[in-house]
């Protein structure tokens, strides 16, 4: 009976990391569903970027009130989670404060007294963005595409963290307060000063006995350790899978100048044959040389490429890139943010309908207008403000220029403006619907 606990913690650790495993693997099958692409070129760069980016959140302070309490949030609840080292010792070999053994008194003294502070401004952090995103009314946080379970999602977060920091304190304060009564083994360790300060007094004024206290104690432990597992696992229906994702983003981001568009290997390979006067254009291709119909642009997520498809995964929907559209603070129908996040829809219908038929059985649906339209894509200018805004380097216009290149390149479905303009280039060199030999007949005046 004496180790019933710790098989029953056992078996809910290795169900929790377990599930979360599957989850990330389901994760990494669907990012695998779009095309290969080479991002491992500059890699010290790289690297440094990440750093940079994803650890240090240097994109999250160019708003400097949001960006602090975000890095409170972000530094906070990892750190305080190194606490889960203890707590899994702890839960398997029934021991208390095992950490307190390794490191001594007085460096783990400085440890639980750093946790606290950290979860003191985690707390700070979740109350102010849960006021911030319910009743302070900013615009890019209460748009259209946020209505339902985006909205309910970003709050049950912030409730969570709450509940966790709250358990914190709670089972600091009860495992003080044993401490100093001397109760079974509770060896005075650790310094707690925000729970010494808040949680200590309120549980004083009751009175409570040192068995009951002990149940607190226990209590705001499992509490605890149950909530991590559910936070862990909770990721993956969640926006908040940037946690992780984030990493690998800023990794494979796009280090090329903002405005180079990837050229089409076939198209290139076209041109060049058309170049070379020395060319057979109608030799057979070389041996080992496959002839393949190139598809040009992204008409569905198998269309688009691995780092958009972990792009879509990873967007926090800040809604920081929709802020400085300039076609949407103007009223047209694009939203940068929802591009991603239909495009993460559309990839996680793909995956469930793999899930249940063991591959992708045609659903008659598109990523192209069956969720992202046709007036959504030419709205936007091409002028890469959402990439410049984005706080993890995301790149939703290199998904809108793919569709746009399908429309144009496969559907010959452009405005009719673009067709206009494209025909004079085609017949005159130029935008302009005059001949070439009268484009200078404006300097006669």
């Amino acid at each position: 009976m004496h180790y019933i606990p710790n098989i029953i913690f056992l078996i809910l650790l290795i169900a929790g990391f377990g599930l979360f495993v599957k989850s990330l693997q389901k994760i990494y099958r669907n990012i695998r569903l779009g095309r290969e692409i080479n991002r491992s070129d500059r890699r010290g760069e790289r690297w440094a970027t990440m750093a940079n980016v994803a650890m240090g959140q240097s994109k999250m302070t160019k708003r400097p009130v949001a960006g602090i309490l975000h890095l409170f949030v972000y530094v906070g609840f990892i750190i305080i989670n190194i606490e889960l080292i203890e707590i899994v010792v702890d839960g398997i070999f029934g021991t208390h404060r095992f950490l307190s053994t390794i490191l001594g008194s007085t460096v783990y003294g400085f440890f639980t007294a750093t946790l606290e502070i950290l979860a003191l401004l985690v707390v700070i952090g979740v109350v102010l963005f849960f006021i911030r995103r319910n009743f302070y009314g900013v615009k890019r946080l209460t748009m259209k595409e946020l209505l339902g379970w985006p909205k309910e999602d970003a709050n049950w977060i912030l409730i969570i963290e709450f509940a966790l920091m709250m358990a914190f304190f709670t089972m600091n304060a009860s495992d003080f307060i044993l401490q100093s009564n001397g109760y079974g083994h509770f060896v005075k360790v650790g310094s707690f000063p925000i729970s010494e300060m808040t949680f200590v007094p309120f549980l004083e004024v009751f009175s409570f006995s040192d068995e009951f206290l002990f149940g607190v104690e226990r209590a705001a432990w499992w509490f605890h350790f149950v909530g991590i597992l559910f936070f862990m696992n909770y990721l993956y229906y969640s926006k908040h899978l940037h946690i992780i994702l984030a990493f690998p983003s800023t990794w494979y981001a796009n280090l090329n100048e903002k405005g180079k568009f990837n050229n089409l290997e076939s198209v290139t390979k076209e041109i060049k044959l058309m170049m070379d006067p020395n060319a057979d254009p109608y030799a057979a291709p070389a041996e080992g040389e496959a002839e393949t119909t190139a598809k040009f642009g992204a008409e569905d997520i198998f269309d688009l490429n691995q780092v958009q498809l972990l792009n879509a995964y990873s967007c926090t929907e800040c809604g920081r890139c929709t802020a400085v559209c300039p076609a949407n603070i103007t009223g047209k129908k694009l939203s940068p943010r929802a591009i991603l996040m239909k495009t993460r829809d559309r990839l996680e219908e793909v995956g469930k309908n793999i899930d249940k038929n063991g591959k992708f059985v045609d659903d008659g649906k598109k990523l192209l207008n069956d969720y992202i339209t046709k007036e959504e894509l030419w709205a936007c200018t091409t002028c890469n403000a959402c990439t410049e805004a984005c706080p993890v380097l995301l790149d939703p216009l290199s998904i809108i220029f793919e569709m746009r290149r399908f429309l144009v390149m496969e559907q010959s479905a452009a405005p009719q403006e673009l067709n206009l303009m494209m025909t004079n280039v085609e017949n005159n060199a130029a935008p302009w619907q005059y001949n070439q030999a009268d484009r200078l007949n404006w300097a006669n005046d």
